[in-house]
C-alpha cells in the first residue's frame, strides 16, 4: 500500500488526499457534462461539487462526533477539529442537503437538476474508496480467502490478511454508476435518480457490512446496516412518489 506519496518540507501528501481531490474533480466533470447536455451552464457543475464537498465534510464530521458522544462532551473542540473521524453516511446526507440548497438558490428546476447531479455521487465514492484502499483504512474482517490483503501500514495496521472491503465497494458501486449514467440521458421523473441511488447504495452498504469490522447494535446488524435499511426505505418511497407524479401530471395537463 502507499499511504504517503511524498513529502515537501513539513507537508505530507497522502494517497487518500490525492484520491479525494480526484474524486471531486471527476464528479465535477460528470455534473458539468450533464448540465451542458441540458443546456445549462457547465461551469455550475464545479459549484455543485464544491457544495457537496463542504456539506459532506461537515455532515461526515458531525455524524462521527455525535456517535462518539463521550469524547465529544469531554473535548468538543478537539473532537470537532481533529483530522480523523469522517463517516460515509454523514457525508452523504450533508452533501445532499448542501447541493439541494445550492440548486434551489440558483433557481434550477430542482428535481431535474438533482437527477443530473446524482450520477456524480458513485463516481466520487469509488475514487474515495480507492483512496481508503491505498492508505489501508476501512478494511474488513480477517480472512483466509485468496484475495485477502494485509495492511501493515494501515489505519490501524494489520499483519493478517483481511477482506479488502474497499475493493468490494468499488466493484459493487460501478454498476450503480453505469445504471444511473444510462438512465439520466433518458430524462427520468424529477428526483427519481436520487431516490434510486439511495436504494442501491443502501443495499450495497448493507451487504458489505457483513465483511466489515463494525460492531452489531441490534438484531445482529450494525448501525450502518440499520441506516442502510432506512435510506433504502426512503428511496423506495421517493421512487414511488416520483413515478406517480410523473404519470399524473401529463393527465392533469390534458384535462
Amino acid at each position: 500500500m502507499y499511504p504517503i506519496l511524498f513529502r515537501v518540507g513539513g507537508f505530507t501528501v497522502t494517497s487518500y488526499g490525492v484520491m479525494l481531490v480526484l474524486a471531486f474533480v471527476a464528479a465535477g466533470l460528470v455534473v458539468a457534462r450533464e448540465f451542458k447536455r441540458r443546456g445549462w451552464d457547465p461551469g455550475a457543475g464545479q459549484d455543485v461539487v464544491l457544495a457537496a464537498m463542504l456539506g459532506g465534510l461537515v455532515g461526515s464530521k458531525l455524524y462521527w462526533a455525535l456517535s462518539e458522544w463521550d469524547m465529544l462532551v469531554a473535548d468538543p473542540v478537539g473532537v470537532i477539529f481533529s483530522r480523523g473521524g469522517f463517516t460515509y453516511y454523514g457525508g452523504l446526507v450533508g452533501g445532499i442537503v448542501c447541493v439541494v440548497l445550492l440548486l434551489r438558490w440558483r433557481k434550477y428546476p430542482l428535481g431535474e437538476a438533482v437527477n443530473a447531479a446524482t450520477p456524480a455521487v458513485p463516481v466520487g465514492y469509488m475514487l474515495g474508496r480507492l483512496g481508503c484502499f491505498l492508505v489501508g483504512d476501512d478494511y474488513g474482517r480477517p480472512t483466509d480467502v485468496p484475495w485477502g490483503i494485509a495492511f501493515p501500514e494501515g489505519s490501524p495496521p494489520t499483519t493478517v490478511p483481511v477482506h479488502p472491503t474497499q475493493i468490494y465497494e468499488i466493484l459493487m458501486t460501478l454498476p450503480i454508476f453505469l445504471l444511473l449514467w444510462w438512465q439520466v440521458k433518458r430524462d427520468p421523473p424529477p428526483w427519481f435518480l436520487l431516490w434510486e441511488f439511495l436504494v442501491l447504495a443502501g443495499i450495497e452498504r448493507f451487504v458489505v457490512e457483513f465483511w466489515r469490522l463494525n460492531p452489531e447494535v441490534a438484531f445482529s446488524l450494525t448501525a450502518a446496516q440499520w441506516i442502510s435499511i432506512g435510506l433504502a426505505a426512503v428511496g423506495l418511497a421517493g421512487m414511488a412518489i416520483s413515478a406517480r407524479r410523473d404519470a399524473v401530471e401529463p393527465a392533469l395537463r390534458r384535462s
